[in-house]
């Protein structure tokens, strides 16, 4: 299991929240890591532009692609999440674009401090390796300005309420996956969903239904 260091992410934490759980994370600084991964975590802190320039300048954004178009276990957290989209209103670059949609800020009318920070309950759009079915809706950490938006209906994992209106909180298609929330800052319920991701590829990352 790989972790994605590109100079933008909250590595530490990340790292210990998988040590808790009994796994130890290979370090990906470039395309010739990814050998000895079989599933990936994609970080990340900060701003689209800087996030989508380190990766490039590590080689890694062809590779990544490639990882899900072969439907390889991808998991995104907080901007992790956002650089699987194709754009962001945050910056002009081009997105990995595993999922289609925009990345957009969040409104400013909706009476929510911006950024978006601290704890909200998801709400399941649909099951996931991380949600499944049954399941008390969790609470969760967030520290966001902007959220993706896919244009598939059926990318969309779970929502969060911001104000009187809802953001992409997760989604989901095929092996890739991503929260905008941060599971390794989220106490016993992010570790429950973390445990749900390991447990998954245990067990042969069968395909979500």
């Amino acid at each position: 299991m790989g972790l994605i260091d590109y100079g933008m992410g909250n590595l530490h934490s990340v790292r210990r929240s998988f040590a808790r759980l009994g796994r130890h994370l290979v370090d990906v600084h470039d395309p010739q890591d990814l050998d000895r991964c079989d599933a990936l975590i994609l970080p990340g802190v900060g701003s689209f532009d800087p996030a989508m320039e380190k990766l490039r300048s590590s080689g890694l954004v062809q590779p990544l692609r490639n990882w899900h178009h072969n439907e390889r276990p991808l998991l995104g957290i907080c901007l992790g999440l956002q650089l699987l989209f194709e754009s962001s209103e945050e910056g002009n670059a081009d997105g990995l674009g595993l999922f289609k949609g925009h990345v957009q800020r969040l409104p400013e009318d909706q009476c929510e401090r911006i950024p978006h920070m601290g704890w909200g309950q998801l709400k399941p759009q649909q099951a996931c390796p991380l949600l499944p079915d049954g399941e008390t809706q969790p609470w969760v950490y967030f520290v966001h300005s902007y959220a993706a938006v896919p244009r598939q209906e059926s990318d969309l994992a779970a929502t969060v309420a911001f104000g009187q209106e809802e953001a992409t909180a997760m989604v989901w298609s095929k092996r890739t996956g991503a929260c905008q929330f941060h599971p390794e800052k989220s106490a016993k319920a992010g570790a429950r969903l973390l445990r749900h991701w390991i447990a998954w590829l245990a067990s042969g990352a069968q395909l979500p239904q």
